[in-house]
């Protein structure tokens, strides 16, 4: 797969997410759990949500109980915590694993395109964030430690650019 619009997701409702919808947009996707230290972030990526999605922002969560198993819930239970505590709005998939064997195809994509530090290719927790160019090509990594409202330089500096420009 070359782009990012090459790929298509199941989401939490079981309806089919193409990604061919987001071309030309900026993407933040997000490894996601509901039990961890990192969960209010939960409150950040929504309000960025809110505030960009009309400027071309798309921020997409991927439920993961690999760390810690702090993602125990069903799809329903996941969307209705973060509907109930953070009111988040943004496309939630089915459950995914992000390492390993069984590792879903659109996180090895970006895990591929925006390695971690060193350039690991691994996941090291819940929140781990990827945000994607308008072309669907280049990926920018950050850590789980990393806020939300911290990626807005980079997100409003890739929403003012052009399809063609580099992160």
């Amino acid at each position: 797969m070359s782009d990012l619009y090459d790929f298509k997701a199941p989401l939490a409702d079981g309806r089919l997410f193409d990604f061919a919808s987001c071309r030309g947009k900026v993407v933040l996707a997000v490894n996601v759990a509901s039990a961890c230290g990192f969960t209010p972030q939960y409150a950040g990526l929504q309000q960025l949500h809110e505030r960009y999605k009309d400027r071309g922002l798309v921020i997409v969560g991927f439920p993961c109980n690999q760390f810690g198993a702090q993602e125990p819930g069903t799809e329903t239970e996941i969307a209705r915590f973060c509907d109930l505590n953070f009111g988040v709005t943004f496309p939630l998939f089915k459950k995914v694993l992000v390492n390993g064997r069984g590792t879903d195809p659109v996180i090895g994509w970006l895990k591929a395109k925006g390695r971690g530090v060193f350039g690991t290719r691994a996941v090291k927790w819940n929140f781990t964030k990827f945000l994607v160019s308008r072309d669907g090509r280049k990926v920018k990594r950050f850590a789980s430690t990393i806020e939300p409202e911290a990626m807005v330089p980079m997100i409003e500096s890739l929403l003012a650019a052009q399809p063609a420009q580099a992160l």
